[in-house]
């Protein structure tokens, strides 16, 4: 790092109450590690461009020791007590809630979040560990009952050993967590490779892992080019199972890769939510409900709803209505108190808004509100009305602030829309009718259906798509036996 480059640090890191969080090395084998080559990537934050500091280009080599690291580690770790890795895991819950003012400021720092989002966040994240250090207790509850005389039959889940996660930038602190406090609950040991973006959430996660009392080598974290890095997570025969949150097309090829090994894998990928209105709803509440799944995190989020369905009733009204509130949503720095829209992560996402608005303009919809880049990283919240299915934003997950809407005439024909997709992570129904919500969701095919709300997430629920949306769950005790194995014993008496 150049003198230059030390003296243009964001000031704002400076409001860190505890500055051992903001880790620049990689955490292996419970020790922070430059790359062998002493190359670094930079970090800044999306929303100026200012420097935040410097992570490991790491590569094969250094994957590989983590790769032995967490091997090694791995039949110690297995073999505590379940309520030994449970208070460790306790530990490291408590020490994410006391530090999460620091965390939340890391987070909006290199991803660019309102800090009310990345508070939220800190919470979600924490969240996970808490649950899987209570599961941790609970791994095997499973009986069978023998179809042979003579015979005792028992089944168990064992760990299955050394585990990876891949994850991404948009929720930098809790698509970890949900990935490794499941893989540690189990008694695997895990290396995470974070964002390119946003390392410094993972970094931040390890040193509190670390003053948890997780040993040196249960929790690792590489950083560096995700072609070397994550090429030798998918190859390496050690490494057992691979939790992968990201695009559809990453998916497909790190599916490939894993296969190679017979590996077993784990995807949550893209989204293009259906969000359903039908014309009993609860209009105030369509409207406050819309706006939350439209334009979290900037709608840079696998459950934004990408798809906005209203019946032709209420058409209308629902889109000057809707247009009205995202006027009054707030675009700036996500360190303000009041910003409800950060900047979007990368060139390439203001692009894509930009092309998405673009296409849909030349085909006759029409812009009611936004549909501008606003300079640097920023997209103005934008409504588009009458979207039709030639359109690219209707079979192309936009990942911005941009609101497509569609209207509707029938239930037959808005389920057939809903579904006319690759995707099926999330889908959202509002009706106040009970039998229509019944065959709707039913016939929406999707693994998570929210019906009158938004916020379905959480530690307990099993989060996960079906069709190109996803293969397994994460969160929930099936999130847990993604990362253990069944074995079965038969023993004659």
């Amino acid at each position: 790092m150049t003198a230059q480059l030390k003296e243009q640090r964001c000031v704002s890191l400076s409001n860190l109450s505890d500055l051992r969080l903001l880790r620049e090395h990689a955490y292996i084998d419970g020790r922070w590690s430059s790359a062998d080559n002493r190359q670094v990537i930079e970090v800044t934050n999306p929303f100026d461009g200012s420097f935040l500091g410097t992570v490991p280009n790491m590569g094969v080599a250094e994957t590989r020791r983590a790769v032995d690291a967490a091997h090694a580690a791995f039949p110690a770790w297995a073999a505590l007590l379940p309520q030994d890795r449970a208070q460790r895991m306790r530990r490291w819950f408590e020490l994410l809630i006391e530090n999460k003012e620091d965390l939340a400021l890391l987070m909006t720092l290199e991803q660019g979040k309102p800090i009310t989002e990345s508070r939220g966040e800190i919470d979600y994240a924490a969240s996970f560990i808490e649950f899987y250090a209570e599961e941790a207790k609970r791994v095997n509850v499973e009986s069978i009952s023998s179809h042979l005389p003579n015979r005792a039959m028992s089944i168990r889940r064992e760990p299955i050993g050394v585990t990876a996660a891949v994850t991404p930038w948009n929720f930098p602190c809790a698509m970890i967590t949900r990935k490794a406090a499941a893989a540690l609950a189990a008694g695997c040991t895990m290396i995470v490779r974070p964002a390119t973006e946003t390392p410094f959430s993972a970094t931040a996660l390890a040193e509190l892992a670390e003053r948890a009392g997780i040993p040196a080598g249960v929790f690792n974290v590489i950083t560096g080019d995700p072609n070397p890095v994550v090429g030798e997570l998918c190859g390496n025969h050690v490494v057992r199972a691979l939790s992968f949150t990201g695009s559809t097309q990453i998916g497909r090829l790190l599916l490939a890769q894993g296969a190679q090994t017979v590996k077993k894998m784990s995807m949550e990928l893209g989204g293009h939510a259906p969000f359903i209105l039908f014309p009993d709803v609860d209009m105030d509440q369509a409207i406050a409900h819309a706006i939350g799944a439209k334009f979290a995190t900037s709608g840079q989020d696998c459950l934004a709803a990408n798809r906005i369905f209203v019946h032709r009733d209420i058409y209308d009204q629902f889109i000057a209505r809707f247009a009205d509130a995202i006027e009054k949503l707030r675009v700036g720095n996500g360190l303000d108190e009041n910003c409800d829209i950060g900047p979007l992560m990368h060139d390439r996402a203001v692009a894509k808004c930009a092309e998405h608005v673009e296409d849909a303009r030349a085909k006759g919809a029409r812009v009611i509100v936004g549909g501008k880049q606003l300079g640097g990283l920023f997209y103005a919240p934008t409504l588009l009305a009458d979207v039709t299915d030639d359109m690219q934003i209707y079979h192309e997950e936009t990942f911005g602030p941009v609101a497509p809407v569609i209207p509707f005439d029938s239930e037959d024909e808005v389920i057939a829309k809903a579904n006319d997709s690759e995707y099926g992570l999330a889908a959202y129904l509002y009706t106040s009718d009970q039998s229509r919500a019944n065959r709707v969701a039913n016939a929406l095919e999707y693994g998570m259906v929210a019906l009158n709300c938004v916020k379905i997430t959480g530690a307990p629920i099993p989060f996960g798509g079906v069709k190109q949306s996803g293969l397994g769950r994460e969160g929930s005790r099936h999130g847990l036996e993604e990362f253990t194995e069944l074995k079965y014993v038969c023993a004659a008496f």
